[in-house]
C-alpha cells in the first residue's frame, strides 16, 4: 500500500477549490486521508497554491509519490526540489545495485569449476556397475 499527494475537489458544481492532501493510493479521490498538507484554488486570477512545505518535505521524504498535477504545484511553490529527491533516489537505487552485482561476482564461483565437478559425477555414474537381475 502505497501514500499518494493529491488533490481532493471542494466547492459547489462549476466553482471548484482544491485539497492537497495525503493519502493511501486505494482510497476515493474525496474519500479518506492521512492529512491535509495545502489547498489550491483556481478562481483566482493567478491561481493560488497553499503549502505546508515542511510537511510536503516530511510526506515525500518518508516515500510518498506526488501526482503529476500536485508535482507541478509543489514546482511552483519550491522550484526543483522534487527533481533533487528525485536524483537522490535514483543515485541510491543504482548504487545498491552495484554493490550487488560486485557482491554477486566476488561470492560466486568460477563455472568453470562448476561444470569440471559436474562433468566428473557424471563420469562416475557412467561408470558405476549396473546391478542386474
Amino acid at each position: 500500500m502505497s501514500v499518494k499527494i493529491r488533490l481532493s475537489r471542494l466547492g459547489r458544481n462549476k466553482l471548484p477549490f482544491y485539497r492537497i492532501i495525503v493519502c493511501d493510493e486505494d482510497s476515493k479521490r474525496d474519500g479518506r486521508n492521512l492529512e491535509v498538507v495545502g489547498t489550491y484554488n483556481t478562481l483566482t486570477d493567478p491561481s493560488t497554491v497553499v503549502l505546508k512545505e515542511d510537511r510536503v518535505r516530511y510526506w515525500v521524504g518518508v516515500g510518498a509519490t506526488p501526482t503529476p498535477t500536485v508535482a507541478t504545484l509543489i514546482n511552483s511553490k519550491i522550484p526543483g526540489w522534487l527533481k533533487e529527491i528525485e536524483e537522490k533516489r535514483t543515485a541510491k537505487v543504482r548504487q545498491s545495485r552495484a554493490k550487488r552485482k560486485a557482491r554477486a561476482k566476488s561470492s560466486g564461483k568460477p563455472k568453470a569449476a562448476k561444470t569440471a565437478k559436474s562433468a566428473k559425477k557424471a563420469a562416475k555414474r557412467k561408470s558405476a556397475p549396473t546391478a542386474s537381475a
